[in-house]
């Protein structure tokens, strides 16, 4: 193992998305992954592209958004430093279903889809440990955005 790949194995063991998991299957996502940095107002995706990685953010902030044909993007969450992003990599057919913009610095180790999902089929303890995580995660978005509509769309007038 290089001493790149090993401090990214370090990075990846300490980031939440990840507590817990064996080390055997954080050093295969070692392999899989690079860092990278990006200034405030840069697109890392696009919704209706290809979905061929996913960022576990070490700092920063993103906005997810959902374009709107005529009007600014909506922004349906807002992620930070120990938050993953990203989960269309993971189900056919592999595109975005969102679009996600910088709004501060931000520094992510970025996976590789494609070797993910082939450690997956390859351990399905891997595999299991991993799509829990990310269901975890999209329950916990799903509830974020329940809220948010509830609150925009509460027909109850406010109490005097």
């Amino acid at each position: 193992m290089t001493d790149e790949v090993a401090g990214i194995a370090t990075r990846l063991a300490k980031h939440p998305f990840l507590a817990g998991m064996p080390d055997v299957h954080v050093q295969a996502l070692a392999g899989l992954a690079r860092l990278q940095r990006w200034p405030a107002d840069t697109r890392l995706f696009s919704e209706h592209r290809t979905a061929d990685r996913f960022f576990l953010l070490e700092e920063g902030l993103v906005y997810i958004e959902m374009p709107i044909p005529g009007q600014e993007d909506m922004v349906l969450e807002t992620v930070r430093g120990g938050d993953v992003l990203g989960w269309s990599w993971l189900f056919p057919p592999y595109v975005w279903h969102f679009s996600a913009l910088t709004v501060a610095p931000t520094e992510a180790i970025v996976l590789a889809a494609a070797g993910v999902r082939e450690r997956c089929e390859a351990s399905p303890e891997f595999g299991y440990d991993l799509i829990r995580r990310v269901a975890g995660v999209a329950i916990q978005r799903l509830h974020a955005v329940r809220l948010r509509l509830m609150n925009l769309y509460d027909p109850t007038p406010p109490r005097r």
